[in-house]
């Protein structure tokens, strides 16, 4: 059934952000618990759903906020500060009630017709095919690396429709129901390790046509979803939209670093005496993070201001943009990752001790970085190619 809110029903932006602050203590608390199962305590998730914090992106048709982006990547940084394997999770899950709403209509009704409160997971690994039968695909494969997959009732998959050879490539987002895929534990990893991302496997499982979503339509930003769903958020570039959610927790993972580092920092003293607040290697290590936490989080909130005033004039952004974005969504776990290995350092002796969090903040980081979509330098030399006036060569913007 559908639940549409009313706008007294919906909590301001605020409110939901302190809702997600108030969740950090005990995210922090349970990271280690998360690092020893490899996959995110359902407290947290049953939290975050309470919260209303997956509804975000939602459409209000199926009970959801329908907020801007912007709202939902400072919830991803403020539940990354108390654990980045959470603000990972969460980002990456939440982030599909945005895409849902681009599918026919359908689909969501599958998805959401009974209860608002269901969750999909994903991998878009381009990995799987479909075979073309009436009404719909066979579809099969195996993919990596979806997060917070235990959590999830749904799972959107990355794949191509089988296609005569000479045709162009017809690349899809496949929405699978549990009861149609097996998760398989391969998740032992260095660090984030409580996200859970383990490996999905489809055997020969139909698909009707309604549960595809071409990346077409999503780079060209007009979709099935977009005749119900009317809001001008739909109508944003899927890549950008996307790249940022697999980015943005580092932010706040390295916010969480420093405000740790901080709070020791007070009153540490290292073994030949110096205090660390009077150490200039801590001071300057503090400062440049600081620094360029305030930078990224600029940088984010521009882009999207802009790509949300091109959808509400009912325009495409340019790919001149579009290219840059995309560098720009890319770099941040690079920058964090330098960063938080200069205040791992600073934080000398102390640093190497599980009881302290800096380990878990750097592997967790350091791993994040590793994410296909993260991988920088692909996007700034497609970013300068394109100034330079070569074509571009990459549609998952």
């Amino acid at each position: 059934m559908q639940a549409t809110e009313t706008n007294s029903d919906i909590p301001t932006s605020e409110e939901l952000i302190a809702r997600a602050r108030a969740l950090i203590p005990a995210l922090r608390e349970r990271a280690v618990l998360g690092d020893k199962n490899c996959s995110l305590a359902e407290e947290s998730i049953a939290e975050m759903q309470a919260a209303g914090l997956f509804r975000v992106l939602q459409p209000k048709r199926y009970g959801g906020y329908e907020m801007s982006p912007n709202v939902f990547y400072d919830i991803v940084m403020t539940l990354a500060e108390g654990d980045m394997s959470a603000g990972w999770v969460y980002s990456v899950v939440a982030v599909h009630a945005w895409q849902m709403a681009l599918f026919d209509d359908r689909a969501a009704q599958e998805v959401w017709g009974n209860d608002t409160n269901v969750r999909i997971s994903s991998s878009y690994m381009p990995t799987g095919r479909g075979r073309p039968v009436e009404g719909g695909y066979i579809f099969s494969g195996r993919w990596g690396y979806s997060s917070g997959c235990d959590h999830c009732d749904w799972v959107f998959l990355g794949g191509f429709v089988e296609v005569p050879e000479g045709q162009p490539m017809d690349a899809r987002t496949w929405l699978i129901p549990r009861k149609d895929y097996e998760i398989i534990d391969t998740w032992d990893t260095a660090g984030l390790r409580g996200t859970g991302s383990k490996d999905i496997v489809i055997k020969d499982v139909f698909v009707p046509e309604y549960r595809t979503h071409k990346m077409f339509d999503a780079f060209m930003c007009n979709s099935p979803g977009n005749a119900v769903n009317t809001s001008e958020l739909y109508r944003l570039p899927f890549g950008q939209v996307f790249s940022r959610a697999v980015s943005t927790a580092a932010i706040g993972a390295l916010r969480g670093m420093v405000d740790c580092f901080m709070e020791t920092a007070k009153t540490r003293v290292n073994i030949v005496g110096v205090k660390t607040s009077d150490d200039v290697t801590a001071q300057v290590a503090i400062a440049e993070a600081c620094n360029a936490i305030d930078e990224m989080t600029l940088v984010l909130k521009r882009n999207f201001e802009a790509l949300e005033a091109y959808a509400a004039r009912g325009e495409t952004p340019p790919i001149e943009e579009r290219v840059k974005y995309r560098f720009q969504a890319s770099y941040p776990p690079e920058r964090v990752s330098q960063l938080a290995n200069r205040l791992f350092k600073a934080a000398g002796g102390a640093g190497v001790y599980n009881k302290n969090p800096y380990g878990r903040f750097l592997a967790d980081i350091n791993v994040g970085r590793q994410h296909a979509a993260n991988q920088f330098a692909m996007f700034a030399a497609n970013w300068a190619k394109v100034q330079l006036g070569v074509p571009n060569q990459d549609f998952f913007l």
